[in-house]
């Protein structure tokens, strides 16, 4: 993809998307003008400049199907893959995967990603290129008012507070302890923030042990709560509160596991609502997970 092709890009992941869930029988996702979408490029090209391959229409020139990766050190992550509707039914979605395996085969890395298991079209894409699904995902949303919630209290032995430069280490740490993955530009370009969109909280003991961290991003095109990563379900939901609160007036989403009852228990009684769900699949070795992860789909770096 190239700077001059944004535009188009923005249009077609604002057009197939939106399709795919009107056909459905869904409201669409993006409620916005197309530019909004412009958001994947501009976030995109800033964490891995190049990494999004194009399918191109000899006879039109059209844009047919855009796909953005993510190389880090511990893993290769599939991004937001689009197919307009004009080209559906031509193997293109295929075709961008088998480039991705490729170039994954060649760093010698696995592949992850996040995929619907409503759309069963790309979750048998993927399965029939070997990927295995090894966790799964209520993704839920809630309303939060304009004068925000009163959800739960810190515990004395605990804090929560927006994360600086100096915490990164830290978080690469946990993450690498719990999710097997590396991935420190994405947390620096979160805390850097300059975009103004995104919110990064980290939760701490007495003894200023890492307990978990969770971030956001809020935006017209991706209002979402995520990625993080928690020793417990206590953690998880007192920085899901935190998180809640920078979105007052609006209704992010957020993905919990489908194991962690309590967290999932105590979302529901906030007034959360389900509105899908999705599995984290692998193509390579299986990875082994603890704690609670919370992935997120802007950006799919996991």
């Amino acid at each position: 993809m190239e700077t001059d092709e944004w535009n188009e890009v923005a249009e077609l992941i604002h057009e197939s998307t939106n399709s795919w869930y009107v056909a459905n029988g869904k409201n669409p996702i993006f409620n916005g003008p197309p530019s909004d979408a412009l958001l994947f490029c501009e976030v995109y090209e800033a964490l891995d400049p190049g990494c999004c391959i194009l399918a191109v229409c000899r006879e039109s020139g059209k844009i047919a199907g855009s796909c953005f990766y993510h190389p880090r050190t511990t893993h290769v992550s599939l991004g937001i893959m689009n197919v307009h509707s004009d080209f559906f039914g031509k193997g293109i979605a295929g075709s961008l995967l088998s480039w991705i395996t490729s170039f994954a085969e060649e760093k010698k890395l696995p592949i992850r990603l996040i995929s619907s298991a409503q759309n069963l079209d790309s979750f048998s894409l993927y399965t029939k290129k070997g990927f295995v699904p090894f966790l799964s995902f209520q993704d839920l949303f809630i309303q939060v008012p304009a004068n925000g919630l009163s959800l739960v209290e810190i515990p004395d032995s605990e804090s929560i507070r927006e994360a600086v430069a100096e915490d990164i280490a830290d978080m690469v740490e946990l993450e690498l302890e719990l999710v097997g993955i590396e991935r420190a530009k994405d947390f620096s370009h979160f805390i850097k923030n300059s975009e103004g969109i995104w919110k990064t909280l980290i939760s701490r003991d007495r003894d200023e042990k890492l307990l978990g961290f969770l971030c956001s991003v809020n935006h017209p095109a991706s209002r979402i709560i995520g990625p993080g990563v928690a020793r417990s379900e206590n953690i998880t939901t007192a920085l899901l509160a935190a998180q809640l609160d920078f979105f007052r007036g609006f209704s992010p989403v957020f993905l919990l596991p489908t194991n962690a009852a309590e967290a999932v228990k105590t979302v529901y009684s906030w007034g959360a609502r389900n509105c899908e769900i999705h599995f984290a699949q692998c193509l390579g070795k299986k990875p082994t997970t603890r704690g609670v992860i919370m992935p997120t789909f802007m950006p799919e770096t996991a």
